[in-house]
């Protein structure tokens, strides 16, 4: 096994000063799963638009009829390799048709199109989303850290919890944590969630696209990391049934004009477009959702738009320094673990900035 990690961790750019390899990573057709595969290219290469393009079996991944199976992989963002290290890199693609077309599932496409309108460019979308997971031992889909078809202590003290009873899986967070920072990725934090077993980390401050491309990268980590562990990473809204915390993936929100003076007025504004269009949002937030949205574990019902300051029972939450300083941000609580951050944050850029109703 030595010599198999020895092997691993071979520093190729010893012997192949211009040779790199890269991990094409891409979503597939259920919307959460990610694939990926490696290609060797001459490098070093910061920009994705030098890139070659690449294709794969989409009728493989739900994502091709089979009578015609080839997608093509558009490179969209680049972050440094982890695993491999050295000049090695991950490579956040998205996909086409061989025509050029975005496939139905390229949410990617649409979102680029929301951050790439002048008005919206125009005012600086910063967002950070806080992503929720659930750490599951393989083969049992049971939380870790929980005994074999039983349950552990009642919700309380694992919240940011610290000791073996209380906090499950720590080494796979910090190494995740880690190896985020080392990509290059815009992470911000972790901690321990309510539940025993789900743990949390935050993305951003990043502006406008970028915010979909650091999540999506930071998942793919953690799957790699969890893979490595043999554990499951879950991202279900509502993983255990009862009187459990659901797993969320809380989306804070500024615009330019928010972080100014009078951004109060501003904020405002922006949540009472929301509040028409909750629905629409409700059904572009993640599938479960409702078994999560409940009123309950600090969650609003997910049929009733609500806001409030320092309020974690509500759909939007505004914080007591965003109301005292009358500028900031604020927070969408609705979207589910497992949503799209290409979909919400796009949505939420458009309906804030774009939509005059």
């Amino acid at each position: 096994m030595s010599l198999l990690s020895d092997l691993i961790n071979l520093n190729i750019s010893q012997t192949t000063a211009d040779k790199l390899i890269a991990e094409y990573i891409w979503i597939g057709g259920s919307g959460m799963d990610l694939r990926s595969k490696a290609r060797t290219i001459s490098g070093p290469v910061s920009d994705p638009a030098k890139l070659p393009k690449w294709n794969f079996d989409g009728s493989s991944t739900g994502q091709a009829p089979g009578e015609d199976t080839e997608v093509i992989l558009y490179p969209q963002a680049i972050f440094r390799d982890p695993f491999r290290r050295g000049r090695n890199i991950l490579v956040i693609c998205d996909t086409y048709t061989p025509a050029g077309e975005p496939i139905p599932t390229n949410n990617r496409y649409n979102a680029a199109k929301v951050f790439s309108h002048p008005d919206v460019v125009a005012e600086e979308p910063w967002f950070g989303i806080e992503q929720e997971y659930t750490l599951l031992q393989k083969d049992i889909n049971w939380p870790l850290g929980w005994p074999l078809g039983g349950y552990p202590g009642q919700q309380g003290p694992y919240y940011c919890g610290v000791g073996a009873d209380k906090a499950y899986g720590r080494d796979i967070v910090d190494a995740h944590y880690k190896a985020c920072l080392y990509a290059g990725i815009n992470i911000s934090g972790i901690n321990g969630e309510v539940m025993p077993g789900q743990w949390e980390f935050q993305v951003g401050p990043s502006v406008g696209i970028s915010a979909g491309d650091e999540l999506w990268a930071a998942r793919y980590i953690l799957k790699r990391i969890t893979e490595i562990a043999g554990v499951v990473v879950s991202f279900d809204p509502k993983p255990i049934e009862g009187d459990w915390n659901g797993a969320g993936a809380h989306t804070n929100y500024s615009t330019k004009s928010m972080r100014s003076e009078g951004g109060y007025v501003v904020i405002k504004k922006a949540i009472e477009k929301l509040g028409l269009k909750h629905k629409e949002h409700i059904a572009a937030y993640g599938e479960g959702n409702e078994r999560r949205l409940t009123g309950k574990h600090e969650t609003a019902d997910i049929n009733t738009f609500s806001w409030g300051v320092a309020l974690r029972g509500s759909s939007i939450r505004v914080g007591r320094e965003t109301e005292k300083d009358g500028k900031g941000y604020f927070e969408d609580r609705r979207p589910a673990s497992n949503m799209d951050p290409y979909v919400v944050t796009s949505m939420i850029a458009e309906t804030t900035i774009l939509w005059k109703p």
